[in-house]
Protein backbone atom coordinates (compact mmCIF):
# COMPACT_ATOMS: atom_id res chain seq x y z
CA UNK A 1 0.00 0.00 0.00
CA UNK A 2 1.40 3.54 -0.88
CA UNK A 3 1.67 6.06 1.45
CA UNK A 4 -0.43 9.08 1.68
CA UNK A 5 -0.37 12.73 1.66
CA UNK A 6 -2.15 12.45 5.22
CA UNK A 7 0.98 10.46 6.57
CA UNK A 8 3.21 12.92 4.80
CA UNK A 9 1.38 15.73 6.88
CA UNK A 10 1.66 14.11 9.81
CA UNK A 11 5.00 12.78 9.68
CA UNK A 12 6.19 16.36 8.69
CA UNK A 13 4.21 17.81 11.96
CA UNK A 14 6.04 15.14 14.13
CA UNK A 15 9.47 15.91 12.58
CA UNK A 16 9.01 19.80 13.05
CA UNK A 17 7.96 19.16 16.84
CA UNK A 18 9.92 16.43 17.54
CA UNK A 19 7.24 14.91 19.55
CA UNK A 20 4.27 12.70 19.13
CA UNK A 21 2.29 14.52 21.44
CA UNK A 22 2.45 17.83 20.27
CA UNK A 23 1.67 16.81 16.48
CA UNK A 24 -1.69 15.25 17.58
CA UNK A 25 -2.84 18.40 19.65
CA UNK A 26 -2.07 20.65 16.69
CA UNK A 27 -3.67 18.26 14.34
CA UNK A 28 -6.27 17.54 16.43
CA UNK A 29 -5.65 13.84 16.56
CA UNK A 30 -5.10 10.97 19.44
CA UNK A 31 -1.59 9.87 20.33
CA UNK A 32 -2.10 6.49 18.89
CA UNK A 33 -3.47 7.52 15.91
CA UNK A 34 -0.32 9.91 15.15
CA UNK A 35 2.17 6.83 16.32
CA UNK A 36 -0.12 4.37 13.75
CA UNK A 37 0.28 6.67 10.65
CA UNK A 38 3.94 7.16 11.48
CA UNK A 39 4.05 3.16 11.94
CA UNK A 40 2.84 2.71 8.27
CA UNK A 41 4.49 5.22 6.82
CA UNK A 42 7.84 3.63 8.10
CA UNK A 43 6.36 0.03 6.92
CA UNK A 44 6.03 1.52 3.60
CA UNK A 45 9.54 3.05 3.76
CA UNK A 46 11.13 -0.27 5.25
CA UNK A 47 13.21 1.82 7.09
CA UNK A 48 12.16 3.63 10.41
CA UNK A 49 11.71 7.43 10.32
CA UNK A 50 12.37 8.24 13.94
CA UNK A 51 14.92 7.76 16.58
CA UNK A 52 14.04 8.32 20.40
CA UNK A 53 16.36 10.90 22.29
CA UNK A 54 15.03 11.16 25.85
CA UNK A 55 11.60 11.94 26.04
CA UNK A 56 11.84 13.71 22.45
CA UNK A 57 12.27 11.83 18.69
CA UNK A 58 14.84 12.87 15.81
CA UNK A 59 14.85 11.95 13.07
CA UNK A 60 17.18 8.94 11.61
CA UNK A 61 18.89 9.82 8.28
CA UNK A 62 16.27 8.15 6.23
CA UNK A 63 13.32 10.48 7.76
CA UNK A 64 15.60 13.74 7.23
CA UNK A 65 15.63 12.49 3.46
CA UNK A 66 11.95 11.81 3.35
CA UNK A 67 11.49 15.26 4.99
CA UNK A 68 12.91 17.22 2.33
CA UNK A 69 10.14 15.47 -0.02
CA UNK A 70 7.24 15.52 1.93
CA UNK A 71 8.23 19.52 2.22
CA UNK A 72 8.82 19.62 -1.48
CA UNK A 73 5.36 17.86 -1.98
CA UNK A 74 3.45 19.99 0.61
CA UNK A 75 4.84 23.17 -0.91
CA UNK A 76 3.70 22.23 -4.60
CA UNK A 77 -0.02 21.50 -3.12
CA UNK A 78 -0.36 24.22 -1.32
CA UNK A 79 0.75 26.03 -5.17
CA UNK A 80 -1.82 24.01 -6.68
CA UNK A 81 -4.63 24.67 -3.79
CA UNK A 82 -3.81 28.78 -4.68
CA UNK A 83 -4.04 27.99 -8.35
CA UNK A 84 -7.55 26.33 -8.04
CA UNK A 85 -8.83 29.07 -5.50
CA UNK A 86 -7.37 31.87 -8.23
CA UNK A 87 -9.19 30.19 -10.81
CA UNK A 88 -12.55 29.97 -8.71
CA UNK A 89 -11.98 33.50 -7.80
CA UNK A 90 -11.12 34.80 -12.04
CA UNK A 91 -7.62 35.59 -10.75
CA UNK A 92 -6.79 33.64 -13.93
CA UNK A 93 -7.51 30.96 -15.97
CA UNK A 94 -7.99 30.43 -20.03
CA UNK A 95 -10.19 31.78 -22.83
CA UNK A 96 -10.18 30.37 -26.38
CA UNK A 97 -11.97 32.75 -28.79
CA UNK A 98 -12.70 32.44 -32.45
CA UNK A 99 -14.29 35.33 -34.39
CA UNK A 100 -15.16 36.63 -38.06
CA UNK A 101 -12.19 38.09 -39.57
CA UNK A 102 -14.38 41.14 -39.47
CA UNK A 103 -14.34 41.20 -36.01
CA UNK A 104 -10.59 41.26 -36.58
CA UNK A 105 -11.10 45.48 -36.44
CA UNK A 106 -12.47 45.93 -33.19
CA UNK A 107 -11.75 42.93 -30.85
CA UNK A 108 -8.59 43.53 -29.99
CA UNK A 109 -10.25 46.85 -28.06
CA UNK A 110 -12.45 44.74 -25.95
CA UNK A 111 -9.46 42.20 -25.29
CA UNK A 112 -7.48 44.44 -24.17
CA UNK A 113 -9.58 46.29 -22.11
CA UNK A 114 -10.41 42.65 -20.15
CA UNK A 115 -6.84 42.04 -19.94
CA UNK A 116 -6.60 44.98 -17.76
CA UNK A 117 -9.16 44.13 -15.18
CA UNK A 118 -7.74 40.60 -15.37
CA UNK A 119 -4.29 40.41 -16.34
CA UNK A 120 -3.58 36.97 -15.59
CA UNK A 121 -6.30 35.63 -18.20
CA UNK A 122 -4.53 33.69 -20.66
CA UNK A 123 -6.46 33.93 -24.06
CA UNK A 124 -6.22 31.98 -27.78
CA UNK A 125 -7.71 33.68 -30.65
CA UNK A 126 -8.78 31.98 -34.00
CA UNK A 127 -9.86 33.97 -37.16
CA UNK A 128 -11.47 31.76 -39.37
CA UNK A 129 -14.81 32.14 -41.72
CA UNK A 130 -18.22 31.75 -41.15
CA UNK A 131 -18.68 27.68 -41.57
CA UNK A 132 -15.19 27.60 -39.42
CA UNK A 133 -16.81 29.75 -36.48
CA UNK A 134 -20.06 27.45 -36.59
CA UNK A 135 -17.52 24.07 -36.62
CA UNK A 136 -15.96 25.28 -34.06
CA UNK A 137 -18.54 26.34 -31.91
CA UNK A 138 -20.36 23.02 -32.74
CA UNK A 139 -17.74 20.40 -32.25
CA UNK A 140 -16.72 22.48 -28.54
CA UNK A 141 -13.40 23.58 -30.37
CA UNK A 142 -13.37 26.94 -28.92
CA UNK A 143 -15.50 28.66 -25.62
CA UNK A 144 -17.15 30.68 -27.72
CA UNK A 145 -17.14 32.91 -31.38
CA UNK A 146 -17.82 36.62 -32.30
CA UNK A 147 -19.75 36.60 -35.44
CA UNK A 148 -23.47 37.47 -36.99
CA UNK A 149 -26.37 36.01 -36.04
CA UNK A 150 -25.49 32.07 -36.37
CA UNK A 151 -27.57 29.79 -38.40
CA UNK A 152 -30.45 27.97 -36.96
CA UNK A 153 -30.69 24.50 -36.55
CA UNK A 154 -27.21 23.72 -34.70
CA UNK A 155 -27.26 24.65 -31.08
CA UNK A 156 -26.20 27.58 -30.75
CA UNK A 157 -27.21 30.11 -28.90
CA UNK A 158 -26.09 33.79 -30.01
CA UNK A 159 -26.59 36.91 -27.24
CA UNK A 160 -26.31 40.54 -29.41
CA UNK A 161 -24.20 42.61 -28.47
CA UNK A 162 -23.35 45.85 -30.28
CA UNK A 163 -24.53 46.75 -33.75
CA UNK A 164 -22.57 45.62 -37.18
CA UNK A 165 -24.48 48.38 -39.66
CA UNK A 166 -23.07 47.10 -43.43
CA UNK A 167 -22.48 50.54 -45.12
CA UNK A 168 -21.94 50.81 -49.47
CA UNK A 169 -18.39 52.15 -49.85
CA UNK A 170 -16.84 53.78 -52.91
CA UNK A 171 -13.55 55.59 -54.13
CA UNK A 172 -13.43 59.73 -53.86
CA UNK A 173 -13.48 59.90 -57.40
CA UNK A 174 -16.45 57.41 -58.37
CA UNK A 175 -19.20 58.98 -60.16
CA UNK A 176 -21.80 58.09 -57.76
CA UNK A 177 -20.36 60.37 -54.91
CA UNK A 178 -21.21 63.82 -56.61
CA UNK A 179 -25.29 62.08 -57.18
CA UNK A 180 -26.36 61.36 -53.24
CA UNK A 181 -28.52 60.92 -52.10
CA UNK A 182 -28.94 57.57 -54.04
CA UNK A 183 -31.91 55.30 -55.21
CA UNK A 184 -31.53 51.79 -54.80
CA UNK A 185 -32.59 51.81 -58.60
CA UNK A 186 -28.84 53.48 -59.17
CA UNK A 187 -26.70 50.45 -58.10
CA UNK A 188 -29.13 48.24 -60.90
CA UNK A 189 -26.06 48.45 -62.96
CA UNK A 190 -23.00 49.03 -60.77
CA UNK A 191 -20.36 45.84 -60.23
CA UNK A 192 -20.27 44.89 -56.38
CA UNK A 193 -16.58 43.98 -54.96
CA UNK A 194 -18.58 41.03 -52.58
CA UNK A 195 -17.49 38.43 -49.92
CA UNK A 196 -17.30 34.61 -50.75
CA UNK A 197 -20.96 32.77 -51.04
CA UNK A 198 -20.62 31.57 -47.06
CA UNK A 199 -20.24 34.75 -46.20
CA UNK A 200 -22.38 36.02 -43.23
CA UNK A 201 -22.03 39.67 -44.68
CA UNK A 202 -22.34 37.93 -48.45
CA UNK A 203 -25.91 36.61 -47.21
CA UNK A 204 -27.05 39.45 -45.89
CA UNK A 205 -26.44 41.50 -48.89
CA UNK A 206 -27.98 38.88 -51.15
CA UNK A 207 -30.89 38.79 -48.90
CA UNK A 208 -31.23 42.81 -48.55
CA UNK A 209 -31.13 42.76 -52.94
CA UNK A 210 -33.69 40.17 -53.23
CA UNK A 211 -36.25 42.06 -50.56
CA UNK A 212 -35.42 44.67 -52.84
CA UNK A 213 -36.03 42.89 -56.05
CA UNK A 214 -32.77 43.95 -57.30
CA UNK A 215 -30.08 41.69 -59.05
CA UNK A 216 -26.79 41.86 -56.98
CA UNK A 217 -24.15 42.12 -59.57
CA UNK A 218 -21.08 40.32 -58.41
CA UNK A 219 -18.05 42.18 -60.30
CA UNK A 220 -15.10 39.88 -58.10
CA UNK A 221 -15.23 38.10 -55.01
CA UNK A 222 -13.12 38.13 -52.07
CA UNK A 223 -13.04 36.29 -48.80
CA UNK A 224 -11.37 39.39 -46.52
CA UNK A 225 -12.60 42.88 -45.67
CA UNK A 226 -9.11 44.19 -46.44
CA UNK A 227 -9.31 43.32 -49.76
CA UNK A 228 -12.55 44.64 -50.76
CA UNK A 229 -11.51 47.84 -49.48
CA UNK A 230 -8.23 47.76 -51.64
CA UNK A 231 -10.08 46.91 -54.80
CA UNK A 232 -12.77 50.01 -54.10
CA UNK A 233 -10.11 52.53 -53.68
CA UNK A 234 -8.59 50.90 -56.86
CA UNK A 235 -11.83 51.66 -58.64
CA UNK A 236 -12.63 47.98 -59.24
CA UNK A 237 -16.07 48.60 -58.27
CA UNK A 238 -18.21 49.75 -55.60
CA UNK A 239 -18.34 47.39 -51.93
CA UNK A 240 -20.46 46.48 -49.00
CA UNK A 241 -18.93 46.56 -45.65
CA UNK A 242 -19.12 46.81 -41.75
CA UNK A 243 -18.75 49.81 -40.83
CA UNK A 244 -16.12 48.81 -37.93
CA UNK A 245 -13.92 47.51 -41.07
CA UNK A 246 -13.06 51.26 -42.36
CA UNK A 247 -12.90 53.95 -39.63
CA UNK A 248 -9.26 54.45 -41.11
CA UNK A 249 -9.86 54.66 -44.18
CA UNK A 250 -12.73 57.31 -43.84
CA UNK A 251 -10.40 59.43 -41.53
CA UNK A 252 -7.72 59.31 -44.49
CA UNK A 253 -10.43 60.18 -46.94
CA UNK A 254 -9.36 57.30 -48.64
CA UNK A 255 -13.16 55.96 -48.79
CA UNK A 256 -16.61 57.14 -48.93
CA UNK A 257 -19.69 55.85 -47.50
CA UNK A 258 -22.55 56.16 -50.18
CA UNK A 259 -25.81 57.65 -48.79
CA UNK A 260 -27.72 54.88 -50.24
CA UNK A 261 -31.97 54.40 -49.91
CA UNK A 262 -32.52 51.52 -47.36
CA UNK A 263 -29.00 51.58 -46.06
CA UNK A 264 -27.29 50.74 -43.82
CA UNK A 265 -28.32 47.13 -43.54
CA UNK A 266 -28.92 46.65 -39.78
CA UNK A 267 -27.25 43.68 -38.17
CA UNK A 268 -25.27 42.76 -35.19
CA UNK A 269 -22.42 40.78 -33.76
CA UNK A 270 -22.89 38.71 -31.58
CA UNK A 271 -21.42 36.16 -28.64
CA UNK A 272 -22.02 32.51 -29.84
CA UNK A 273 -21.58 29.62 -27.77
CA UNK A 274 -23.19 25.87 -27.60
CA UNK A 275 -26.53 25.72 -26.69
CA UNK A 276 -26.03 24.61 -22.53
CA UNK A 277 -22.30 25.03 -22.18
CA UNK A 278 -20.73 25.38 -18.89
CA UNK A 279 -18.23 27.74 -18.93
CA UNK A 280 -15.02 28.42 -16.60
CA UNK A 281 -15.00 31.47 -15.03
CA UNK A 282 -12.91 33.39 -17.19
CA UNK A 283 -15.31 32.64 -20.33
CA UNK A 284 -18.12 33.87 -18.17
CA UNK A 285 -16.58 36.73 -16.78
CA UNK A 286 -15.59 37.45 -20.85
CA UNK A 287 -18.94 36.57 -21.80
CA UNK A 288 -20.43 39.42 -19.39
CA UNK A 289 -18.21 42.00 -19.95
CA UNK A 290 -18.48 42.21 -23.57
CA UNK A 291 -22.31 42.07 -22.89
CA UNK A 292 -21.93 45.00 -20.55
CA UNK A 293 -19.10 47.17 -21.54
CA UNK A 294 -18.71 46.57 -25.45
CA UNK A 295 -20.92 49.51 -26.35
CA UNK A 296 -19.43 51.68 -24.36
CA UNK A 297 -15.43 50.32 -25.33
CA UNK A 298 -16.45 50.49 -28.99
CA UNK A 299 -17.07 52.92 -31.36
CA UNK A 300 -19.19 53.27 -34.57
CA UNK A 301 -17.46 55.58 -37.36
CA UNK A 302 -19.40 58.72 -37.87
CA UNK A 303 -19.71 59.43 -42.14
Amino acid sequence: MAFTFKQLKIFAMVAEHQSYTIAAKVLFLTQPAISMQVKQLEEYVGMPLFERVGKQVALTEAGQELLTYAESIAQQMNEAKLMLDELKGVERGKLHLTMASTANYFAPQLIAAFKRQFPRAEITLDVTNRAGLVDAVEQNRTDMAIMGKPPSGHHLKGIPFIDNPLVVIAAPTHPLVAKQPILLADLADEPFIVREKDSGTRMAVERFFDRHNLELIAGMEMNRSEAIKQAVMAELGLGIVSLHTIEMELALKRLVVLEVEDFPIKRQWHIVYRDGKRFAAIPEAFKIFVLEQAEDLLNIPDY
